[in-house]
């Protein structure tokens, strides 16, 4: 270990991160072949495979393992010195951001922070993955930078700032046949519903309260995604309940019918999560301070 080139860190780092060549060239900006002949060096360097292939995909070798959590440490480490006394410069900013969040957070947020950024840090890369479970993890080892979305408290190590809150609102088809008058409560069960779940549960929120009232509605399918309920909503007769800023989107783009519930339903109050390791950091600072912009441009706070 002592002969490695100290510049590998960070590539080493990735590709133990990834276990995919593929996927550690695209966040190390380099071609496969490049990335591959990386990997080589390391495994030189370091007289272990690192990473061997396993089915179709690659997996890290014992001593990988074992020197994956020093070495990402040693990596941020590295980066937390080279910032120390330096005042941001946004416009020659070269870093790739890794920010988690569903896909209905995505559309409306990931276009009005692009607008925000890339004119000004065009150096900056914005890199959105899809929500997973609710765990520190990637928080933690810095596979991603921030979480967007709703977030119960995840502990001491982990920062939240709030970004806006949203509702829930029922959207239809173009041309709907229940598009038409005001959507009451017997009208809204009386057609069947598409729902979302990460889990596959298909009674939630509105089921509950819809007890209250003695009425139940008919689940027809259940999704995994809002993009897919919105699809499905779009091309069939059924009902779909939708966060509002993404069901506004669909009404610009598709004339989607977009209608307000006569029930009470919680509010959605959308934050973003960080490390406490990333509080000082100015580039991060900059970027929270820009979501938080993109998410609710009427906002006259400027903190970090």
């Amino acid at each position: 270990m002592a002969q490695l080139d100290l510049n590998l860190l960070h590539a080493l780092d990735v590709l133990l991160t990834e276990g995919s060549v593929t996927a550690a060239a695209e966040r190390l900006h380099l071609s496969v072949p490049a990335t591959s002949r990386t990997l080589d060096r390391i495994r030189k360097a370091t007289g272990d495979p690192i990473l061997v292939r396993a089915g179709r995909g690659l997996v890290p070798t014992p001593r990988a393992l074992a020197m994956q959590p020093r070495l990402h440490e040693l990596v941020l480490e590295a980066q937390a010195l080279l910032e120390i006394g330096l005042d941001l410069d946004v416009a020659s900013l070269e870093r790739t951001f890794t920010l988690r969040a569903n896909d209905s957070l995505i559309g409306p947020l990931a276009s009005a922070l692009v607008e925000r950024v890339h004119p000004v840090a065009p150096g900056v890369r914005l890199r959105f993955v899809a929500e997973g479970e609710e765990d520190i993890t990637p928080l933690r080892n810095g596979t991603i930078d921030l979480e967007i979305g709703v977030i119960d408290h995840l502990g001491p190590e982990i920062r939240t700032s709030p970004l806006h809150e949203d509702r829930m609102v029922g959207v239809l088809a173009a041309g709907h046949p229940l598009a038409d008058g005001k959507m009451s409560l017997r009208r809204l069960v009386s057609v069947p519903h598409v729902a979302v779940s990460r889990r596959g549960v298909a009674r939630g929120a509105l089921d509950t309260a819809l007890d209250d009232h003695g009425l139940r509605r008919t689940i027809a399918v259940v999704v995994p995604t809002f993009t897919s309920a919105a699809h499905i909503v779009l091309t069939t007769n059924l009902i779909g309940l939708l966060p509002e800023r993404y069901a506004r989107q669909l009404v610009t783009t598709s004339g989607a019918h977009v209608f307000d519930l006569d029930i009470d339903l919680p509010l959605l109050s959308i934050s973003q999560a960080w490390h406490v390791r990333h509080d000082k950091d100015p580039a991060h600072r900059w970027l929270r301070h820009q979501l938080r912009l993109a998410a609710n441009p009427t906002s006259a706070h400027d903190g970090p």
